[in-house]
């Protein structure tokens, strides 16, 4: 097990909230905690100050310092926390590429602007390319004034074999101490006594597979999208406030519900609408 966390830092209120929720995690799972800073707006400006000092930037002496005095203030509030930095330069997608390839991670950890944040990270040029390449799931965090909370976990559900994959990455970051709510949107109108039996099969292999023994399942069904006019995010969203979900768990496979949700703009719709974690996560199956 990795027992490391990425955090992309940027000295924003977003990316402190990021770190925020990063050392609630690490006094769980005893993770180390890893801030990388890349300086994004001018080539090699930190290369050439390491290379030559003469070329020394002052952005790269003021980001030093305020990395400084960050790590500080982590270990005066939290003595026996691990935090080490990392600097680079160039783009986001590549350094943090560059990072995960010479050592893994367990996640790795973004802050966003919130409902507007989401979208930048899933959409937009650099945090897209973290999302969509890296082997290294990416815990994505709005900004919110909510505290950290972890005891109620869902999980996008379609009974496959690649999602109890990814409940066991999140295991790595939250321990087994969550209730887990199986979310299954059905857009097959499949009968719900069908859906019961997958639903009754497949929470025995988490049993056997994770340790996780305290779930339930939420199925919203045909009928539901046609009464409310509502779409697959919206029932998403509709599951996420009526259960106070703490965080959202999604697969990322070619043959996933993420790729149905990506190709129908979902996940733009959900980021407008959703305020809390999400963990997306590569499955191996």
């Amino acid at each position: 097990m990795a027992k490391k966390l990425l955090i992309p830092i940027d000295f924003s209120q977003y990316s402190n909230k990021a770190i925020e929720y990063a050392v609630q995690l690490s006094r769980t799972a005893k993770h180390d905690l890893v801030l990388v800073h890349v300086f994004t707006d001018h080539i090699n400006v930190y290369r050439n100050s390491i290379e030559n000092t003469d070329l020394l930037d002052p952005r790269v002496a003021e980001a030093k310092d305020k990395m400084g005095k960050l790590i500080a203030d982590l270990k005066n509030t939290d003595p026996e926390i691990a935090v080490s930095s990392v600097f680079g330069d160039g783009n986001l997608f590549e350094e943090i590429g560059k990072l995960v390839a010479i050592e893994p991670y367990d996640a790795i950890i973004m802050g966003t602007k919130g409902s507007s944040g989401l979208d930048s990270l899933l959409i937009g040029s650099n945090m897209f390319d973290v999302f969509q390449n890296t082997q290294t799931p990416v815990l994505a965090i709005p900004f919110s004034d909510k505290p950290y909370k972890s005891d109620k976990i869902g999980l996008l559900c379609n009974f496959k074999d690649g999602e109890i994959d990814v409940l066991k990455q999140a295991i790595a970051l939250y321990t087994q101490d969550f209730e887990l709510v199986l979310i299954h949107i059905n857009t097959a109108d499949e009968t719900i006594q069908a859906l019961d039996s997958k639903f009754a099969e497949f929470i025995t292999r988490i049993i056997a597979e994770t340790g996780i023994d305290d779930i339930s399942y939420i199925i919203k069904t045909q009928a539901f999208f046609i009464q409310y006019k509502e779409d697959i995010s919206s029932a998403i969203d509709s599951v996420i406030a009526d259960e106070l979900l703490d965080t959202l768990l999604v697969t990322k496979s070619k043959k996933g519900f993420l790729r149905k949700i990506v190709e129908e703009n979902i996940v733009k719709k959900m980021a407008y609408q959703i305020q809390i974690p999400k963990f997306f996560a590569r499955s191996n199956a």
